[in-house]
């Protein structure tokens, strides 16, 4: 049996490419971004109500994920990206019905869109549903996952003064926490587990409408090389 679903709206994200999202929601809670609501659910009766709710669960889709053939196994990020499990044991993007599940922030309601924070959604990304976060019935205190009992460490981050200089004024530009935001999501390490990168290698990332790129110059730090406006939006 099939089932057809549309989505019920459209998220505009800070993260505008896969690399460097935070794996999970609320790891890097700078992150922002807009749900906007599609026909008949932007006319503001869908949502009313939400005022009173301070975190949503959305389901959406990985809509640059989606493969026709399904995996059984996937290799985790959590595990180093060289060991294999069962699909359902993961939160990996390579679901068998590409269906992701975040909970995030909901910072204002209007009628036509939700502002959202904490979010790990690139932006484009179609959401199925949404529904509210019930602290009594979603928190369990007594929950285990051996895979992933805690966050991942994270690693220091510093700036080439320039660079640090530039996020600030593109911050105050935009009108978002941009420091924090490249910080947060840096400080997570973003690369394949399994790379060693040499001080001369190069990384790179866009947040908002910008390019950001940095280098590990030792084993477990991070410096930020340049902050610059998207080749595409320059």
């Amino acid at each position: 049996m099939q089932h057809l679903v549309s989505p019920v709206g459209i998220v505009r994200s800070c993260f505008k490419e896969k690399f460097a999202i935070p794996r999970q929601p609320h790891l890097a809670p700078a992150a922002r971004g807009v749900l906007e609501l599609l026909p008949p659910f932007d006319q503001g009766e869908a949502v009313q109500g939400l005022e009173q709710v301070s975190h949503v669960w959305l389901l959406f889709l990985f809509h640059q994920a989606l493969e026709d053939k399904p995996r059984l196994k996937v290799r985790p990020p959590r595990l180093g990206g060289n060991q294999a499990v069962g699909v359902f044991s993961t939160r990996a993007t390579h679901r068998p019905n590409g269906i992701g599940q975040s909970v995030v922030r909901l910072e204002r309601v209007e009628p036509d869109r939700l502002h959202l924070s904490g979010i790990d959604l690139l932006d484009g990304t179609p959401v199925l549903d949404i529904k509210p976060y019930v602290p009594y019935a979603d928190a369990v205190a007594d929950a285990r996952n051996d895979m992933a009992d805690a966050p991942p460490p994270l690693i220091a981050v510093d700036w080439q003064d320039d660079a640090l200089n530039l996020a600030h004024q593109h911050a105050q530009r935009l009108g978002e926490p941009l420091v924090e935001l490249i910080e947060q999501c840096l400080a997570q390490d973003p690369r394949p587990a399994y790379q060693q990168p040499q001080p001369e290698r190069r990384y790179g990332a866009c947040f908002w409408d910008l390019d950001v790129h940095w280098h590990y110059p030792e084993p477990g730090r991070i410096r930020v090389l340049d902050v610059q406006m998207a080749q595409s939006t320059a």
